[in-house]
């Protein structure tokens, strides 16, 4: 590596120390930060308790008019009702009658008791319906339940002068679905005949399930799904706000791992969609609100039918979850599991799942499975690496013959003709400059399909391996109090391990292409040698069983490299290049070889052009 070069990164390295020193805010400018975050948190507050003060005085007009058609409604004492199957426990509150609380039994939260999604502080459902003389707003009546069982329960508005309306719910069995049906009888007289539509005021803090605040609030955010095109969603990272002109399928409050979906058969209109983030000390991560209109026919002939999904992310189970949805829709409950890019995604869909589940089934251990998983991907990809191996080899077997042409055209000025003779080298001797590429450019797709899969695989929420108590979490065997720029509170071993085995993969693969004392390529080495610390500052806060997916997978690609080496004769590879030199059919380019050797004739072509013209101009003056 020469002085300016060495120069140069030590500079670029001094920068961006000093300026994270510079850029790091002070004591006062901290409390500054604090005081409007605080301050913007009393905002919200204060126009949480303004929505609440209009919804009170709503019904405070209810209670003082004794004529109110639900006056018997708007005092009582808040009575719990409780529907259960084998994986979740769903509690309904006659206030509001509403789902009250959620809790999945096949998962723990953090201190390894059942996980609730929400309970009554977290979220509130607030359906309004437009009466002639008075509005219902249901969240604070106080609902009858009538018709209850193991798996069904309706709350009922009875009126004074007869006629009720119904909020039905109904749990499927062995399932995170919920039916829920909205239905008016006998109260034609009490809804004007041009009520078409009820408006939904849905509301809940999501809360932080998993260790990693900073990680989980990547994958956390306000998902919806218009109807006829593909899911969408609200900004992950900051506050964000929007309207939404199409029809929507669902809305979903999404965790990571979890999500609360709300469907409509009829659709919903009119839908505006907010999400706010929350402080990370807060048990929170984000504040959602969805306010939407859907149908309601206030005769009863045609009931609006609604679906609850509280339940997990895992892509199968979404999958299920659709076939027991309305059956004239496609809800593709499954997009709540991201797996990638579309071509990822196929990846994904298609093999990573399907292996993954097969290996789980076994009963190993997630850290056997990702292992095992790597090992197969590895295998896979092998006629791909060799090619790109052997192709090396022969670029190394002719940089002798390079190195004399780079002799003999030192100057700048003569690069094209260096390039041209160069790439006719290669072609005398039948190799491809590109031919390790291609197989490389096939293997990315496989190895990136991992790296969406694992932080989305619920399958590794709390296993544990070796140090690791959740793989999908960092892990922090090593660990301190204090948090430090760019760095956090830990380090994880596996993301430095990780990042070691990324350094001497990096070594043996220059060795392997062997690029020589060019200032450039020593600046490459260099930038080589950067990356894995870059990685180390990014995969820090990652999953843990990313980050040992990666180090078995550096690892296995070391051990490859080394038996193919091992097993290569450069000296009969660079007999058979002779070989092919004296053969007639190889002097012949095909394929990409051709277009470049093409691509240098006209270059060389116009450049004669050129020099043409400047000679003319010349002997002209």
């Amino acid at each position: 590596m020469d002085k300016n070069t060495l120069v140069g990164f030590v500079l670029i390295g001094a920068v961006i120390v000093g300026f994270s020193i510079y850029s790091r805010p002070s004591q006062e400018e901290m409390e500054r930060a604090q005081h409007y975050q605080d301050s913007i948190e009393t905002v919200i507050q204060q126009q949480e308790q303004v929505r609440k003060a209009q919804e009170a005085e709503a019904v405070q007009t209810l209670r003082v008019d004794s004529t109110s058609q639900f006056f018997a409604h708007t005092q009582g004492t808040e009575e719990f009702t409780v529907l259960e199957n084998n994986v979740v426990q769903l509690t309904f509150s006659n206030k509001g009658g509403r789902v009250s609380k959620a809790m999945l039994k096949e998962y723990n939260d953090q201190q390894k008791q059942p996980l609730v999604l929400f309970d009554s502080e977290d979220a509130s459902l607030n359906l309004g319906f437009e009466g002639k003389t008075e509005n219902i707003l249901s969240s604070d009546l106080y609902f009858e339940p009538v018709n209850v069982t193991d798996s069904t329960v309706t709350m009922r508005l009875n009126a004074q002068n007869g006629g009720h309306l119904d909020f039905i719910y109904r749990l499927l069995p062995d399932s995170y679905m919920l039916d829920f049906t909205v239905q008016a009888s006998g109260l034609q007289n009490f809804f004007p005949p041009s009520v078409k539509t009820m408006t939904i005021d849905w509301n809940q803090r999501a809360r932080q399930m998993e260790k990693g605040y900073n990680f989980e609030q990547r994958y956390t955010s306000l998902t919806y799904k218009p109807t006829g095109e593909s899911f969408d969603y609200l900004s992950e990272t900051k506050d964000e706000r929007e309207t939404i002109p199409e029809a929507l399928d669902w809305v979903a409050f999404k965790n990571q791992y979890f999500s609360c979906v709300f469907m409509a058969e009829k659709n919903f209109e009119n839908a505006t969609l907010d999400s706010k983030m929350e402080q990370k000390e807060s048990g929170y991560m984000k504040r959602y609100h969805a306010d939407m209109q859907t149908a309601f026919d206030p005769t009863g002939a045609q009931p609006s039918h609604f679906q609850f999904y509280f339940g997990p992310n895992h892509f199968k189970t979404l999958l299920a979850s659709n076939k027991l949805s309305f059956e004239d829709k496609d809800q593709e409950l499954e997009d709540l599991v991201y797996l990638g890019w579309p071509i990822i995604r196929l990846i994904n869909r298609w093999f990573t799942i399907n292996l993954f589940d097969w290996l789980s089934n076994m009963g190993l251990s997630m850290g056997i499975v990702i292992l095992l998983m790597t090992i197969i991907v590895k295998i896979l990809v092998l006629p791909t690496t060799w090619k790109s191996f052997i192709s090396s080899a022969k670029m190394r077997a002719l940089k002798p013959y390079v190195d004399k042409i780079n002799e003999k055209y030192p100057k700048q000025e003569d690069a094209l003709k260096k390039q041209q003779e160069t790439m006719s080298l290669y072609s005398q001797y039948g190799v491809s400059p590109m031919g390790g590429c291609l197989p490389m450019l096939i293997q990315t797709p496989v190895f990136m399909a991992l790296f969406f899969f694992v932080p989305n695989a619920i399958e590794l929420r709390q296993q544990s391996f070796l140090w690791a108590d959740d793989l999908s979490a960092y892990d922090d065997l090593i660990h301190w109090s204090t948090s430090i720029p760019l760095l956090g509170n830990h380090l994880s071993l596996f993301c430095l391990l990780f990042s070691a085995t990324t350094v001497i993969n990096q070594i043996v693969m220059m060795k392997q292409q062997d690029m020589g004392n060019n200032p450039q390529m020593a600046a490459m080495k260099w930038m080589m040698y950067i990356m894995p610390v870059m990685f180390f500052f990014i995969f820090n806060e990652y999953a843990s069983g990313l980050s040992y997916y990666y180090f078995i997978s550096g690892l296995i690609g070391i051990l490859t490299l080394w038996i193919m080496r091992r097993m290569t004769d450069e000296k009969k590879l660079l007999a058979q290049l002779e070989a092919n030199k004296k053969a007639p059919s190889s002097r012949k380019p095909t394929g990409l070889m051709a277009k470049l050797e093409a691509l240098q004739k006209e270059q060389e072509r116009l450049q004669k052009e050129r020099e043409e013209r400047m000679n003319k101009m010349n002997k002209k003056h």
